[in-house]
């Protein structure tokens, strides 16, 4: 039965090119549309029935539109509230993190003021580095302890209060922008992240997007800066050392876009690309079962040239770049951490004395905790794949089964 009236949620709309991105800031729920679906939008919002849009759309261009397909396709993007006054079935939105903060009190993050005045820190940072590059820190000034136990929580602090401010800046931007966000553990690989989801910022203007993309290194890089110029007069103090290499990591980290990264959405943003990462993967999946000798279709067929282009060259990087973290993960990672466990469990067996003994435990109370955090962030997010292909196989390998 087709629908007659649609009524829609709060949307925002910003023209992308020759199409408009539509969207609920509160959910993240964004589109693409071409000019006349926008059209039909707005028709909805001024109240008209599907049979006056249809009418409506007709005498303008002179074709006719499915307008109830195109409906179908509004709900399914979570976009309409009711469809002849029976409101559709939706999950509430995520609750926001900080729900107390409000745009009016982080309108600040988005003042150029502000933004010049962490340019100037950085680039004072970088002056220093180059001019007097012996207060840099190195790795050996991350070990400034001959016990690991300090070494290793002075770290695991340093990184998380700097990955919280990272995230912080992310959702103070958003949010003065009027995106709600939300800060989440999330996995890249074999890399525990926190992540700050702002789905919603792609209906805000280019520079506002940036800015939030971008806030996070640029905090980090004026942590370093400022540390780095505390230096100068203070001399080399181990807190300062920490910090500072701390964020410097954190920053290299960002350059490697195959994860999304910071830079991949500005990468992504700056390409014009809608969703780099998806499309990618989606074309190296076509590409493997065209090397298997199966048929698939080419997913780039419905993108721009342009587009299409970039994709092609991200998958390359894409799939270069996995590679190469999961062979380290092989190859330094994985040995590196049992063989740290198993330093500690020697020591905890045998210890030479108690202090000894408390490394240990710390040591492998630290270790293990960061694993199983991780485990428990990849199966909430992955364990419903993982299980379901888990169910493939077992039916492919009973095939009479498979068809009971």
């Amino acid at each position: 039965m087709t629908p007659t009236r649609v009524t829609l949620h709060d949307l925002g709309v910003r023209r992308d090119r020759e199409e408009w991105i539509v969207g609920r800031v509160e959910t993240g729920d964004v589109i693409a549309v071409p000019a006349q679906g926008m059209r039909v939008i707005r028709l909805f919002q001024e109240g008209a029935t599907v049979p006056e849009v249809e009418r409506r759309l007709g005498a303008e261009t002179g074709t006719r539109m499915n307008v109830g397909g195109f409906v179908d396709g509004l709900v399914r993007a979570g976009l309409v509230a009711a469809v002849d006054g029976t409101p559709v079935p939706a999950d509430p939105p995520p609750p926001p993190t900080f729900p107390r903060l409000l745009p009016r009190h982080v309108r600040w993050t988005l003042n150029p003021f502000l933004h010049a005045a962490l340019a100037t820190v950085i680039l004072a940072g970088a002056a220093v580095a180059l001019l007097r590059p012996g207060v840099v820190p190195g790795w050996r000034d991350l070990l400034w302890s001959d016990r690991g136990t300090p070494v290793l929580l002075a770290q695991t602090a340093a990184g998380w209060l700097l990955i919280l401010l990272h995230e912080l800046a992310h959702l103070c931007t958003a949010r003065a922008a009027g995106v709600p966000g939300r800060i989440r553990f999330g996995t890249r690989l074999q890399f525990l992240t926190a992540q700050t989801e702002v789905s919603g910022i792609w209906l805000a203007e280019r520079r506002v997007r940036l800015t939030v993309y971008l806030s996070g290194m640029a905090l980090d890089a004026a942590v370093c800066a400022v540390c780095l110029l505390l230096t100068v007069p203070a001399g080399p103090h181990p807190a300062l050392s920490v910090v500072a290499m701390t964020a410097l990591v954190m920053l290299s980290t960002q350059f490697l876009v195959f994860m999304r990264t910071d830079l991949y959405f500005v990468l992504q943003d700056m390409t014009g690309c809608r969703n780099l990462y998806g499309d990618s993967a989606a074309y190296a999946a076509h590409v493997c079962r065209r090397a298997l000798l199966r048929r698939s279709a080419d997913p780039l067929a419905r993108l721009p040239r342009a587009e299409g282009r970039w994709v092609r060259a991200y998958t390359a990087l894409l799939l270069a770049g996995t590679a190469l973290c999961l062979c380290l993960a092989v190859a330094v990672t994985i040995p590196a951490t049992l063989g740290l466990l198993a330093g500690s469990v020697r020591a905890l067996l045998d210890p030479p004395g108690w202090v000894a003994a408390a490394d240990g435990v710390v040591t492998v109370l630290v270790v293990t905790g960061f694993h199983v955090l991780w485990a428990t962030t990849w199966w909430r997010r992955h364990g419903p794949k993982a299980r379901r292909a888990a169910g493939l196989l077992r039916r492919n390998r009973d095939p009479e089964r498979s068809v009971r």
